[in-house]
């Protein structure tokens, strides 16, 4: 660890312990007496006071300090025996602050600490199950940069990572992270408060000890997101180590393998070749290996492959992995949660699942009952499955009415209803093919299909799949439609139904 690097505070804590007597730390001046200049608060909190003779106004400067330690009175006027409290809550780590009373045009230093400061290096896991605002010096890899004015990246050890949000410079100040140099594969220590932001276990503007410069650099790739069909993705890399390795990830190795790799002086060349993907958007990362001959060092690129859209009910949805792969997933709008963000359920007959954020929900008139088919990848929220950045490929607007309503309407296949009615009888258990009561009005409804759209064998079993049986109380989707002269409902989605 560099010298200059040491924390300014851990250094004025050690000069307080050593200086107390010094001449510009004297407690008496010609105007001002202190009982004591020196502030000792206890670890766990509490209040520490002093007495001070004054001949003239005083004021105290806490400016700096006012966010953990409480001083009262800040200001007055002279006087003999005045008290001021110095109060802290407890600190999982040790503080000072070096105060100045200004009396008369003097100027007087009040050294306050509590406890000792005490960092000890930590790991990546000891941090994410440590407590908040307690500080900690970790040693890791520097994986990912997401902001190079804050200085806001990821460090990753051996046990976990973990993020960095803001890094000051070697002064102390914010926003000039680049005077760093830090790239990712770089090996650096820092130290900093632990905070917790929506669940993201953070250290916050941390101070940098040391960085330990990666032997290996990812410097530029050709072709990083692949289309469908496959092909080749090359890296190239700088290395000042002994040779490289590659590490393709256990899951990736079906689908992706190395063809070969060139090296000549500090350059090597890697190339990969990925199959024709079948399924729906795929990544992966990959990390270059080196050594010195004692310490190993990374670097890490990602690639990305196009896929194939894939149709999913909701709750195959459900059930997979949250990713980068697009989902085409048909419901009918249940309930509507912000029509502004176009947050909304949808259900078809397997399942509901949340809708986080459909543009122009509100100008294209999107409303409960509304049958939607969407595209979207498969996101998570507080252990909560929900489809992101979902885009409408169809929007089929669908208007609620009666069986006798209905039964008014002239022919039309691209006008929907919803109707609502009793199973009378099911005349064909494979396709949906039942009839449906309300009152005295009765209709058949010609096929009632699992998904809007479905085609062929995915038409079939949703009387079984659903436990429709007669009696029940079905709600269906559907346009109006005649066979031989008799009112029917034709290409028919179910909408749900309550068990009688």
């Amino acid at each position: 660890m560099k010298l200059r690097y040491i924390l300014p505070s851990f250094v004025a804590a050690m000069a307080m312990l050593a200086g107390c007597s010094d001449a510009d730390y004297s407690y008496r001046l010609n105007n001002v007496q202190l009982s004591s200049s020196y502030v000792s608060i206890p670890e766990d909190g509490g209040t520490t006071n002093i007495t001070m003779n004054v001949t003239d106004s005083w004021s105290i400067d806490t400016t700096g300090v006012s966010k953990w330690l409480t001083v009262s009175p800040v200001k007055g006027e002279a006087g003999d025996s005045i008290k001021v409290s110095f109060t802290a809550p407890a600190t999982l780590d040790g503080r000072t602050a070096d105060l100045l009373l200004t009396c008369g045009g003097n100027v007087q230093h009040i050294n306050v600490i509590q406890g000792l400061p005490k960092i000890s290096p930590a790991t990546c896991k000891e941090v994410i199950e440590g407590p908040e605002k307690k500080t900690y010096m970790v040693t890791g890899i520097c994986t990912a940069i997401t902001n190079t004015k804050y200085g806001n990246w990821y460090l990753k050890d051996a046990t976990g990572s973990i993020y960095i949000y803001g890094t000051l410079d070697k002064d102390g100040k914010e926003e000039n992270f680049t005077s760093w140099g830090l790239e990712v594969g770089d090996e650096i220590t820092v130290q900093g408060p632990k905070e917790i932001h929506k669940s993201t276990i953070e250290l916050k503007n941390v101070t940098v000890l040391n960085i330990n410069k990666s032997l290996i650099k990812v410097d530029s790739v050709e072709n990083d997101t692949l289309p469908v069909e496959g092909g080749e993705f090359v890296s190239y890399l700088t290395c000042k180590g002994q040779g490289v390795s590659v590490e393709v990830p256990e899951k990736a190795k079906s689908w992706l393998s190395i063809s070969s790799i060139h090296s000549a002086g500090t350059n090597t060349v890697v190339k990969f070749r990925a199959a024709a993907n079948v399924g729906g958007d795929r990544s992966t990362k990959i990390v270059f290996h080196t050594t010195d001959g004692s310490k190993n060092y990374t670097s890490e690129t990602t690639l990305c492959q196009l896929g194939a859209i894939v149709p999913a009910t909701v709750a195959e949805f459900l059930a997979a992995e949250t990713g980068e792969t697009q989902y085409r997933v048909s419901g009918v709008i249940e309930s509507i949660k912000s029509a502004k963000y176009g947050n909304f359920y949808i259900k078809d007959y397997s399942g509901s699942v949340y809708v986080y954020g459909l543009a122009d929900f509100t100008a294209k008139g999107y409303k409960e009952g509304d049958v939607v088919t969407l595209v979207g990848k498969r996101g998570e929220y507080k252990s909560n499955a929900q489809m992101l950045g979902a885009v409408a490929e169809k929007h089929v607007v669908v208007t609620k009415a009666s069986i006798a309503d209905v039964l008014t309407k002239k022919d039309d296949s691209k006008t929907y209803y919803m109707v609502t009615g009793q199973v009378t009888s099911i005349d064909n258990a494979s396709y949906g093919n039942v009839h449906i009561k309300d009152g005295d009005t009765e209709m058949c409804v010609y096929g009632c299909y699992p998904t809007f759209g479905a085609q062929g064998e995915a038409r079939k079993g949703l009387v079984k799949a659903v436990g429709l049986k007669v009696g029940d109380i079905l709600s269906v989707i559907g346009t109006k439609s005649s066979h031989n002269g008799s009112p029917q409902l034709s290409n028919g989605v179910y909408a749900g139904h309550k068990s009688r």
